[in-house]
């Protein structure tokens, strides 16, 4: 299996990331859904650690802290493909 490696990722208005892909890809992920899901991601409502967020080692996820982060491959598949 292959993973989708990303180059950088970008904190935007109202709890959404922008994520740009070593492929060239870029889209956007609402991290909202995931507060209702898992009680951990409720602390992103901190703008200072949600602003935190940045690629993990590799590039196969991003993370905001020791116990918060996201797999490249959930955001490739649930995120949303910004046009060009």
């Amino acid at each position: 299996m292959s993973f989708h490696i990303i180059k950088s990722v970008k904190p935007l208005d109202n709890l959404v990331i922008e994520i740009t892909f070593a492929n060239g890809t870029k889209k956007k992920y609402d991290v909202k859904p995931l507060m209702q899901r898992w009680e951990v991601f409720k602390k992103l409502q901190d703008a200072e650690l949600f602003n935190k967020v940045r690629v993990d080692a590799g590039g196969y996820g991003i993370v905001w802290s020791e116990d918060i982060d996201l797999s490249s491959e959930e955001i490739w598949t649930q995120g949303i493909t910004i046009n060009k």
